[in-house]
């Protein structure tokens, strides 16, 4: 597998420190808010990633944290009139309900920065103590100036960044490149004992101490969007390498932003949409879909267009699995064919099509372009007189595939038995040749969201 790794601009092989295992940290979400379709890009991209390292056969330990204390989260607390502690629970709870419905799973560790406020404050001691961080008045900031290597995550020139960073009223730092490790305390603001007096951690020093405390001091991927490239992953990489001596990631991976309706999103361009928001129109596997439809690095454009033809493209492959599961219920278990053996041989060509193209830095795009070869196949080939293992072949690797993407688990394919009972009263009508009611049934059957159709084995219903 190869990745493109944003510390050396190009893509490399991917070769995990540990044999058989692999490390991942995600930046997950400031949790003041419901998060938005640009958090939800990440949170799909990596996913996808972890879920494939899983299965080429690697145990894997995926960290994503909660950022549960930042200015955003005070101001939001005090209009809210709660504890930044409650609003922390509120929002996480409400996070896994969105990514839930997204097909992300729940990674190996959620940590949250409020809870480790002991490693962070230990991270920041060693800094100290190796002169590269400096306490005044309360506040602890990062020297840039003293750590030499600082500048390897960005592309462009550091002097020009110099020269666009400021210092801002009430800041003490030395140079306006150096970052808060750690802040005074402000009246009503939270707080935790610290050697240099009351106060709470700094954004960036919060990933370091939580990463590396689940997955040592150096691990294989950190990955997030391309908008934490600078300054956070790259203030991330200095505090912690500076703290270690050692090199703190091997590979590092960033998805590329969203634009809405081809505009950057904004709040005053009234085009900022959170996944709330977006449930209320359109169900959240569409969305992870359309966010897989493009490569994960490249930059990508919602549109409730975009959107519809990725629910077209998903309702293709549910009735693709649909209509073969119903095929199955009704085969032989016979020995295949020339045809179906052939079919059969094709299907796992189409899963290692789908892994050559994942192993070119998570080419997801590539990858739906194998399913839906093996889907027009399965259509075309698999037929009523079709035995029982070319169609459970065909299913198999659609399942395999859709797996790794997230796709097709959050519709298990069963019928409700009321609507079972519905199509056996139907046949029976038609049976006594009773047609109003049996157009009565049909009718109910269709106004509750399903399908049906008379084939030559019975009738087949599946879901709108």
């Amino acid at each position: 597998m190869k990745i493109f790794n944003t510390l050396t601009h190009q893509k490399e092989e991917f070769v995990p420190i540990h044999p058989g295992e692999v490390g991942i940290y995600a930046c997950g979400p400031t949790v003041y808010n419901y998060f938005h379709i640009g958090n939800a890009r990440p949170f799909i991209v990596f996913d996808t990633l972890r879920r494939y390292l899983e299965h080429k056969g690697y145990k894997v330990t995926f960290v994503q944290n909660f950022t549960d204390i930042d200015d955003k989260m005070i101001k939001r607390a005090a209009e809210e009139n709660v504890s930044v502690a409650e609003l922390g629970d509120k929002y996480i709870e409400e996070y896994f309900k969105d990514a839930d419905a997204l097909g992300v799973r729940r990674a190996s560790v959620h940590p949250r920065a409020t809870k480790h406020i002991g490693e962070i404050i230990g991270l920041i001691k060693k800094l100290e103590n190796k002169g590269l961080a400096y306490a005044v008045n309360g506040d602890v900031y990062f020297d840039t100036q003293a750590y030499h290597h600082y500048g390897q995550l960005i592309t462009q020139n550091l002097e020009d960044l110099e020269a666009g960073a400021r210092i801002s009223v009430g800041e003490a730092k030395r140079h306006p490149m150096d970052f808060a490790l750690w802040k005074a305390q402000k009246p009503g603001e939270p707080a935790w004992k610290s050697p240099w007096g009351m106060g709470r951690p700094g954004w960036h020093i919060e990933c370091s101490a939580m990463s590396m405390k689940y997955l040592g001091e150096t691990f294989d991927i950190h990955c997030g969007g391309v908008d934490l490239i600078f300054p956070h992953h790259e203030n991330e990489i200095a505090q912690s390498e500076g703290a270690t001596g050692k090199p703190f990631v091997h590979y590092w991976m960033h998805n590329g932003h969203i634009n809405v309706d081809g505009e950057k999103m904004s709040k005053s361009k009234n085009n900022f949409f959170t996944v709330r928001d977006i449930a209320q129109e359109f169900d959240l596997e569409a969305v992870r879909m359309f966010m897989l439809s493009a490569h994960y690095r490249s930059p990508i454009n919602f549109s409730r267009e975009m959107i519809e033809q990725a629910k077209s493209s998903l309702d293709r492959l549910y009735t693709a699995r649909d209509n073969a599961t119903f095929l199955l219920d009704h085969a032989q278990d016979t020995q295949p064919n020339a045809q179906e053996t052939e079919f059969m041989d094709r299907a796992d060509e189409a899963v290692r099509r789908f892994d050559a193209a994942m192993d070119d830095d998570l080419n997801t795009a590539d990858a739906l372009g194998a399913i839906f070869e093996h889907v027009r196949d399965m259509n075309t080939t698999l037929t009523s007189a079709s035995g029982k293992q070319a169609i459970q072949k065909g299913l198999d690797a659609l399942g395999v595939m859709t797996g790794v993407l997230g796709l097709l688990n959050r519709r298990d394919g069963q019928i409700p038995e009321e609507i079972l009972a519905m199509v056996e009263a139907r046949q029976a009508a038609r049976k006594a040749k009773d047609f109003k009611e049996s157009d009565r049934l049909r009718d109910e059957i269709t106004a509750r969201g399903f399908i049906l159709e008379d084939t030559p084995k019975g009738p087949k219903v599946r879901r709108a």
